[in-house]
Formats: structure tokens, sequence, C-alpha cells
């Protein structure tokens, strides 16, 4: 009986939509920041355990310089911890406080220098100036400008004043010819050691101190604990170290 069948309704509706795909890439914007530090340290030189000896290194590095040739001292006690890393806030609040005085040029060269760790300002007196290329508007070396000097410090053992010559250069890109021109003015820099006359021959077995050591060798001048139970003199001061118990 065919009246007494269901009748199927129309199907006039739409077919449904296919499957959206998984978009891989999005619209989206690059940022891109690359910075690279280069440094360059030549081994040491001794020379005498003479503090005249030591105040004659500005005039050392005064032919090279782009800039006045500026003396950087050591950090003092209270110092002990500072140092040009964002990332710790405590250490580099210290460091802030304790170059605001230096230059322009000695601030960009102590932050390359010592994030590379090729000086150690907690022993180090650097003689510091712009060696090559020029300085923006605010006084700081463009990326491709060298910076660096003379480095020195006092011999454990004897006493000798030891200087090296220091290079770095760095920044946000690099030039293909700055590395061979820092070479060469760290060969200049080593040269003008030599030349004065007052160089005792290469320091190859100098040593510096074991930071967070303390073997009770403590610097009555200054109070630096060299952290090395063997060391007669102050790398900091060259003084005659304290034997303490």
């Amino acid at each position: 009986m065919s009246f007494l069948r269901r009748k199927k309704p129309d199907d006039n509706s739409a077919p449904p939509p296919p499957p959206t795909p998984v978009a891989e890439e999005v619209a989206a914007q690059q940022y891109t920041l690359k910075l690279a530090y280069l440094a360059r340290s030549s081994d040491g030189l001794r020379m005498e355990a003479d503090p005249a000896v030591r105040a004659m290194l500005p005039e050392v590095v005064a032919p090279l310089a782009l800039s006045p040739v500026e003396v950087i001292e050591p950090l003092g006690r209270e110092f002990g911890e500072a140092a040009p890393r964002i990332e710790r806030v405590i250490e580099l609040e210290q460091w802030v406080l304790a170059r605001a005085a230096v230059s322009a040029i000695g601030r960009h060269a102590l932050y390359l220098l010592e994030l590379t760790d090729a000086i150690d300002m907690t022993v180090d007196t650097f003689f510091c100036a712009l060696l090559h290329g020029e300085v923006d508007t605010s006084g700081y070396p463009d990326y491709n400008s060298i910076v660096g000097g003379l480095a020195s410090h006092w011999d454990e053992l004897n006493g000798e004043l030891i200087v090296r010559a220091v290079v770095g250069w760095g920044g946000e890109g690099q030039r293909g010819d700055t590395e061979r021109i820092g070479r060469r003015l760290l060969s200049s820099l080593y040269q003008q050691v030599i030349a004065t006359g007052r160089s005792l021959g290469p320091a190859t077995a100098a040593r510096l101190p074991t930071p967070g050591r303390h073997a009770g060798a403590v610097c009555a001048h200054c109070g630096f604990d060299a952290g090395a139970a063997g060391a007669f003199y102050c790398p900091k001061c060259g003084m005659r170290m304290q034997r303490g118990g």
C-alpha cells in the first residue's frame, strides 16, 4: 500500500564543507639581534718591579691611540662581585657604580674585554684607548672600532710587573678587515713594550690568582686576598703579602 509509506524529505542541503587544513606557518614578523665580541691578548712580558715602569705604560700606548689613554685601576674590595652581566642584577649594579667615572670608550672596552675574560679587573690595571675606528654621537665606539691597550699585574712569586697587550672589537655586526687590523695592533702594542728596553723576557709561567679561594695570603696594603698559598706579592698592588693564619 503505497499511500501508507512515509515519504522521504527532499534532501536539498549543501554538503558539509571540507575540513580546514592546518596551517604550518602563519604570517609573522621576525626580530633578530646578533652580537659578537672578539678579543685578543698577547702573552705576558716580564718587566722590572719598579712603579716607574708601570707609570710609563700610558706613554707606550699613546703612539697607537686615537683617544687619550685612560688608566683604569682594579676594582676595590667593595666591588669584588662586580661584573658587566645584565642577567646578574646585583653584580651589574656594582659594576655600574664602580665604573661610573670611566669614559664611554673605557666602559665599552671594559664591557667587551671582561665579558670575553680577556682581562681580570680584580688585579689588572688597564691602560686603555681607542685604537681604530670612530665613535658615535654619544662617544661610544662603533661595532667595527677596535679598543685596547695594555693590562698589567704584579707577579705573585717575584713581584715583577707582568704586561700584556689586549685588543677587542664587536657588537652588532662585523667587517672582514677588522680582525686583520686587530692582529696588527696587538703586535704593535707588544713590540712597543719590548722597545722600551725594560722587558726582562716572556712571562710564560706567570699565573693569576684563583678567585674564591682564601688561603690566608692577604695584602696589608690593599686587603686583596690572593687565593693562593704560595703568593708572596700582591698581584693587584705589588706589595709584599702578609702571611695570615
